[in-house]
């Protein structure tokens, strides 16, 4: 399967994925290839609460919770926002809150 968009990591997401041990970090790769070839994540929910069209990709595996935040909906890239290590139930107000502001960076 041939991707049909590109990938623009904003700010340190990239870096952070990175962070995520290693089967973490190549299921939430995957999932992104996955976006890019025009299909759904495996696990994924709207973050209507970060912004439009915006979307969490979900990792789970014995070391955590991981996510991906990203935006599939522009025609150009996907743009992914944050890549972090979910610690609690409900996503942390600084996740959202770091996921808006590189939104906020995006041409219109």
């Amino acid at each position: 399967m041939k991707p049909s968009k590109r990938v623009v990591w904003l700010g340190s997401s990239k870096a952070d994925l990175k962070t995520f041990p290693k089967a973490a970090g190549a299921q939430a790769d995957y999932e992104v290839y996955l976006v890019q070839c025009g299909l759904e994540p495996t696990d994924w929910k709207p973050m209507s609460t970060i912004g439009p069209g915006v979307r969490e990709i979900r990792v789970r595996d014995s070391s955590g919770a991981f996510r991906v935040v990203f935006l599939a909906s522009r025609l150009e890239a996907i743009y992914v926002l944050h890549c972090f290590q979910k610690k609690t139930r409900k996503t942390a107000p600084g996740d959202i809150e770091l996921a808006q502001q590189r939104l906020k960076m995006l041409p219109r």
